[in-house]
């Protein structure tokens, strides 16, 4: 008596290549990245707090965050149960293809043959017709037409029987299982991005360098080389304090020698032996070192460029006028009443207070805003504040992803077999011709695994290419 009870084995095997389980796992991974993507990852707990205080009410917000961060949401892609997810899936897909890919191997090792008359009735697609020419004449005319609907035929003869057979697209059938190895090659790309790189941040001011990058949990990363900021430099709409862009010149050190300089904005990032760093931020910080640096261009046009601290004066040239820094401010604003104030900490609207002494008296006063130039006007020429160097810090991100050329290569390959999958399909034709006399029987069939019409309408346009003659 046979016995068919499974071993554990086959169970885990049957378990593994489940329909269902695909299904699970695909809805587990939808529904938690659709959450992942709502909360904010690696964000502070405040952001999430206040978006949680929209959609449920500041009463449960701090709760549900506690029960959100002991999950592991707001650091999602990190967690164990989302890798196990993954591992599930890429299993359970390796499982699927495994098992049915030998009997596809299969029919791809079996040569296309001859079919059997009596069989010919079973093929989906069937015309039958009669051509006006012997058979010879019949088998070179049909052998053209087969030839320009691009198919590579073979012949059979017997007695007066003949018979074209062909077939296309025998590998597309593999498109399915290049996309699963796609996948799998995207899984294990950002299995190692995950555990082999990092995604961290850095703020670095005007003028400093770090040799370290810090992740959200505040933990230092070593990059194995300096960074740093020689300047930063943003720019507004017009009219409007909404930033259009941001620019960071970086340089790469190593062992104080320059190795790289790069000017980087939000999409030109600075990449160096792995890590790139994306310009995200930026912030108002300014030292004892910050330096105010002014364009100054006399009556004479004579024009000079200098950087000096908060607590120095400097001469226009050709003239006996000395300039000296009253006061500044990061974002000039006026009220109602046309008081001065300043609005906001970061450099959205800087302006430098400017007091001209001749001799031991003061001729003038006046604000010189950057980003207004009929404010740079004086009577001695024109003094442009060109920026307080050494305030603003710019805001990295600072990320190593060892896998993502794995993820690109799987990309690549994921494109051909989508399109293998989704715009190949295997085709057969078979064609007999008999001869009766003057005249030739001819019967066409054809066979495809996928979009029979597209094949359908290929051989009806064969038919129609062959009565019109």
């Amino acid at each position: 008596m046979q016995n068919n009870k499974k071993g554990t084995v086959d169970k885990i095997w049957d378990f593994f290549a489940s329909i269902k389980l695909a299904i699970f796992v695909f809805t587990a991974i939808g529904i938690t990245s659709i959450v992942g993507t709502i909360i904010e990852q690696n964000a502070e707990p405040e952001k999430n707090i206040r978006l949680l205080s929209k959609m449920f009410g500041s009463s449960y917000a701090s709760d549900i965050y506690r029960l959100v961060d002991a999950i592991g949401l707001n650091n999602m892609y990190h967690s164990w149960w989302f890798i196990a997810l993954l591992f599930l899936f890429v299993s359970n897909l390796l499982i699927c293809s495994l098992e049915r890919l030998p009997s596809i191997i299969k029919i791809l090792k079996e040569p296309q043959k001859p079919i059997e008359q009596e069989n010919f009735e079973g093929l989906p697609i069937r015309h039958k017709l009669t051509m006006k020419q012997d058979l010879q004449g019949a088998v070179q005319r049909l052998s053209s037409v087969m030839q320009k609907a691009g198919f590579k035929f073979y012949e059979h003869r017997e007695g007066d029987l003949v018979q074209l057979y062909a077939e296309a697209g025998r590998y597309s059938r593999f498109g399915v299982y290049i996309t699963h190895l796609s996948i799998l090659l995207l899984f294990i790309g950002v299995v190692i991005g995950i555990f082999m790189g990092f995604n961290g941040y850095l703020n670095l001011l005007e003028g400093t360098s770090s040799s370290v990058a810090y992740l959200a949990n505040g933990k230092e990363i070593n990059l194995g080389f300096d960074i740093r900021c020689d300047d930063f430099e943003v720019s507004f709409y017009e009219g409007t304090d909404t930033p259009k862009a941001y620019r960071s010149v970086l340089v790469v050190l190593e062992q104080g020698k320059e190795i790289l300089r790069k000017d980087i904005e939000v999409n030109t990032p600075l990449r160096y032996k792995g890590i790139t760093f994306y310009q995200s931020s930026f912030g108002f910080a300014p030292s004892p070192q910050s330096l105010f640096h002014f364009r100054i261009a006399s009556k004479s046009n004579k024009i000079q460029e200098i950087k000096i601290p908060f607590d120095e004066t400097f001469i226009i040239p050709d003239t006996k006028v000395k300039v000296k820094i009253s006061d500044f401010t990061p974002a000039l604003g006026v009220d109602e009443s046309g008081k001065l104030f300043t609005y906001a900490d970061s450099m959205y609207n800087p302006a430098v207070l400017l007091e001209f002494h001749e001799g031991n008296r003061v001729i003038n006063r006046q604000w010189v805003i950057k980003r207004y130039p009929h404010t740079w006007v004086f009577p001695e020429g024109t003094i442009e504040f060109v920026d307080l160097w050494g305030s603003q810090y710019t805001g990295l991100q600072v990320r190593k992803d060892p896998g993502v050329w794995i993820v690109y290569v799987a990309c690549l390959i994921m494109s051909v077999g989508l399109y293998m999958s989704f715009f190949m399909s295997h085709r057969r034709l078979w064609i007999l011709l008999r001869s009766t006399g003057k005249e030739t029987e001819v019967m066409i069939g054809g066979w495809s695994n996928k979009y029979r019409a597209s094949l359908a309408a290929k051989i009806q346009g064969m038919v129609d290419s062959i009565t019109s003659k």
